[in-house]
């Protein structure tokens, strides 16, 4: 005796596009995979996750009645296909377009605080010019310039800007907020300064900057 699965034309189509979906879901899964080993290369990983996307979004779109969440039709066909889910469900763009975003925002932001770093720098050495050289003026100077090169992550943690200004921080920490740096202090802060300037700007292309 022949068993039916639907019973008219409507539910013969809703059946197809659940077999369409599972399909996907399981294709998606394998390019995964296979590109997470490496199989496959990324300019081919990239063009066939694209369209497995496409497709499902179309497919999600015309079943969002009858398959209201994707996870709970992977989980009642027992489909196992977390990184199919997850690259459809969850990021909706293929990995190689994932690594390159991100990859984007890492420059900017490093960018951002090299930008940062250059001006704390330029504004303490500027100010013990200008003869700021009181306790209260200079330890903010010196603090921001410290926690910006400290966000910096390509610099080394034994970077001789970072250590040099540590030390300052600390000497200044120990006197009095109105008390001044000697000329002596002041001059020597002020190399330190240009010192660890020039080592920050040598170390910049080292780091593929």
């Amino acid at each position: 005796m022949e068993v039916k699965l639907w019973n008219d034309k409507r539910e013969r189509e809703m059946y197809e596009n659940f077999a369409e979906l599972y399909a996907i879901i399981k294709a998606t899964e394998k390019l995964e995979k296979a590109y997470v080993r490496d199989i496959i290369s990324s300019s081919e990983y990239e063009t066939e996750c694209q369209k497995l996307i496409a497709h499902f979004k179309t497919l999600a779109s015309t079943l969002k009645d009858t398959v209201p969440s994707i996870e709970r039709f992977a989980d009642t066909y027992k489909m196992d296909c977390p990184a199919a889910i997850n690259r459809l469900v969850t990021s909706g763009v293929p990995a190689t377009v994932e690594h390159r975003a991100a990859a984007a925002a890492s420059a900017t932001t490093s960018a951002a605080i090299v930008a940062e770093c250059v001006q704390n720098f330029i504004t303490a050495m500027d100010s013990l010019k200008l003869n700021m050289v009181a306790v209260d003026q200079v330890y903010p100077l010196l603090s921001d310039l410290s926690a910006s090169l400290n966000k910096l992550g390509i610099l080394p943690p034994d970077f001789e800007g970072k250590i040099k200004m540590r030390e300052w921080i600390s000497r200044l920490a120990k006197m009095g907020a109105a008390d001044e740096l000697t000329e002596q202090q002041a001059r020597q802060l002020h190399f330190d300064l240009e010192s660890s300037y020039n080592s920050f700007m040598a170390a910049l292309p080292n780091a593929g900057t």
